[in-house]
């Protein structure tokens, strides 16, 4: 089968396609026919440092999340999967091939009326917005920063803190990626690469910091006594910082939730049924192909894309 393999640490050039076995599922396992990996912005870390919450050592097949069609199940697992579209992680490895395994009591079948790709794009953003959102308690009148609100889980946490009644101030980097914030439902749009961007704003109840270093700091001045900041990524390279004392002194609630698998998985079937109501929608702003995986690295830590990038294994697949 067509796989990509990181042969080492370093640039995205270090992917590269080639030829892998079909794995075979063990017990408790499924191989799923991929249609559409994930990729994510800690993927792109881990390629090029090898830190990250992912283990093992080159050459490996990158990849932790992926859609497609449960072809074959293994000792243990329910055989009436098979057939079954399904979304799934991997564990951190495998995702970016023809076929992937998946471990059976991982698995979400994808509802009917929700197509494999926006499933695929709500995997981990989707459930990493609803855990960010319950945990800052938003509620009716809140004021509530989106920082990178153009961004795979930026896009849906405007929608899901707007639906929530919360009036939403998206930052974003430059007028396409606000105009796109506007269209989800922000009331307000800044754009955060230019200097003194907080200046003009008012106060705000909670922010949600994806970006973390110069930008959430910046942010964390913008809340008034009793917000809450909900820290959840890193696109800077750095988090943050801000420390519990000084967050203490302005009667401010720092939060970095780490939720337990019953919460994650609740989340993310969360996500899933309020995009089959349309009530949430993914912004998928790029797609390349699977053996163009170096391309979605680059484009990823450019810091240019919108929304999520997915890699199309096998394009049309619905």
């Amino acid at each position: 089968m067509r796989a990509v393999w990181l042969k080492e640490f370093g640039g995205p050039g270090v992917l590269a396609e080639g030829e892998a076995a079909r794995p075979v599922p063990g017990p408790g396992q499924v191989l799923v026919e991929v249609a559409y990996a994930n990729t994510t912005f800690v993927e792109t870390q881990f390629r090029a440092t090898g830190r990250g919450p992912f283990t093992g050592r080159p050459p490996l097949v990158l990849g932790n999340g992926v859609g497609g069609v449960v072809v074959e199940a293994g000792p243990g697992a329910d055989p009436e999967l098979v057939g079954l579209r399904v979304i799934a992680s991997t564990g951190g490895s495998g995702g970016y091939a023809e076929y992937a395994l998946a471990p059976a009591d991982g698995l979400y079948a994808v509802p009917e009326g929700l197509a494999l790709d926006a499933a695929v794009a709500l995997l981990a953003d989707g459930r990493t917005a609803v855990l960010q959102l319950d945990a800052a308690a938003v509620k009716p009148g809140d004021r509530v920063l989106v920082e990178a609100a153009a961004g795979g889980v930026g896009s849906l946490l405007v929608q899901l803190a707007r639906a929530a009644g919360a009036t939403v101030v998206a930052a974003a980097g430059g007028e396409r990626k606000l105009a796109i914030a506007r269209d989800l439902g922000a009331a307000e749009t800044v754009d955060y690469r230019r200097t003194g961007w907080t200046e003009h704003l008012p106060p705000v109840d909670v922010v949600f910091d994806g970006v973390g270093g110069a930008v959430g700091r910046a942010a964390f001045e913008l809340l008034r006594p009793g917000g809450r900041m909900v820290s959840y990524g890193l696109a800077s390279g750095e988090w943050a910082g801000i420390g519990e004392d000084a967050a203490a002194a302005r009667q401010i609630t720092l939060l970095s939730p780490v939720p337990s698998p019953g919460l994650v998985r609740r989340a993310t079937a969360l996500a899933l049924g309020e995009a089959v109501a349309g009530r949430l929608r993914p912004l998928i702003g790029q797609r390349f192909p699977l053996a163009r995986a170096a391309d979605a690295h680059a484009a990823i830590e450019s810091r240019a894309t919108l929304g999520k990038t997915l890699l199309e294994v096998r394009p049309g697949a619905v």
